[in-house]
């Protein structure tokens, strides 16, 4: 016991200074950190459910598959990864308080990487939605899911970068996700769907990509919540899909020549690199080569700006589009119409 004594003088016995040795609660132990963590785990974890999902393989029967999603009503809507609920014909969503609730999809798009689905269940556990734009780099997140299956995981960690992209395929049609959420906090296969929310436990991202090994640890992609993807959750509770206009047009961004960028006041356009035969684009006369400045008096700088333009209300709808040709700076309109996830290229 004299060992353990001196050893306790040199290097402390794990209580604060002039703490008494029993009588401090759990509570007065915790660090602001933790206090931070464990009081998103405790808001947020009954509104983040299990999901398991059943996919149709053929002749083979079925498969299961699995992931997270999280309940933004209470009456049963929950939002969640497209790629988790792909091919998808039944699953259940399971919650902490022990309900398993059977769920069906409402609606998906892919080029988002968003879903809704619905479960049959009411007075359910709702997040609270956040907005990204005002996330800063260094910010603490926390990730609540189901890694591997392990329902109610939660990790912490910072946001580690901001306006990532990566791309999303249907069809043949390939887009970018804009703003992408890079953080730390630690994501597993299962992850997908889940929350990643801030200090407030306010849901600013959708889990969605994990990076795997010999590509780097310690990576993970979410999709951001603002006012572009509350308008396509929106749109996914309310119709089942996102409408969204289609120029014919697949381009870049690209430094503007230094006049007319002195003339802007911007250094960048989209420069057109390929045009659809008989798409909206090639009807309004738009070439391979010219540079894109603006959309109805819009700067479009990249391709990022034209998708946030390109939205449902653009659909059938006369523009008016400034480009830039061999030293000469004109207008032109055109009518783009609705995208099919078809033969589509990126716009």
């Amino acid at each position: 016991m004299a060992e353990i004594a001196f050893l306790d003088v040199l290097l402390g016995n794990g209580q604060a200074p002039g703490e008494p040795g029993d009588d401090g609660g759990e509570g007065e132990a915790l660090d602001a950190y933790s206090r931070v963590v464990t009081g998103v785990a405790d808001r947020l974890s009954p509104s983040v459910a299990n999901l398991r999902v059943w996919r149709r393989m053929g002749g083979r029967g079925r498969i299961e598959g699995g992931g997270s999603a999280v309940a933004v009503t209470p009456d049963g809507f929950l939002l969640t990864s497209a790629h988790v609920v792909a091919g998808t014909d039944r699953g259940i969503a399971s919650f902490t308080d022990g309900r398993e609730l059977d769920i069906e999809i409402v609606g998906t798009d892919p080029l988002s990487d968003l879903a809704v689905v619905r479960a049959s269940g009411s007075d359910l556990a709702t997040a609270t939605l956040g907005d990204a734009s005002g996330l800063r780099v260094g910010q603490l997140v926390v990730a609540i899911g189901n890694p591997f299956g392990f329902a109610g995981s939660v990790t912490a960690g910072v946001v580690s970068a901001l306006g990532r992209s990566f791309p999303t395929r249907a069809g043949s049609v390939t887009r970018l996700v804009e703003n992408v959420i890079q953080t730390d906090a630690a994501l597993h296969p299962g992850n997908s769907g889940g929350a990643l929310a801030d200090a407030n436990a306010r849901l600013v991202g959708i889990n969605t990509a994990v990076v795997g090994p010999g590509m780097g640890q310690g990576l993970g992609l979410a999709v951001p919540i603002n006012p572009a993807t509350r308008r396509i959750v929106a749109a996914l509770m309310t119709e089942g899909r996102v409408r969204r206009a289609y120029l014919g047009i697949a381009g870049g961004p690209r430094p503007l020549p230094p006049r007319l960028a002195t003339e802007l006041g911007r250094h960048r356009g989209v420069e057109i690199v390929e045009v659809v035969p008989g798409s909206p684009a090639a009807v309004a006369g738009i070439r391979a080569e010219d540079l894109l400045l603006e959309v109805e008096g819009q700067p479009v700088r990249g391709m990022d700006d034209l998708q946030r333009l390109m939205d449902s209300g653009a659909i059938e709808r006369r523009l008016t589009l400034r480009l830039h040709r061999s030293g000469r700076t004109f207008e032109v309109s055109a009518t783009p119409t609705e995208l099919d996830l078809g033969p589509a290229l990126q716009r």
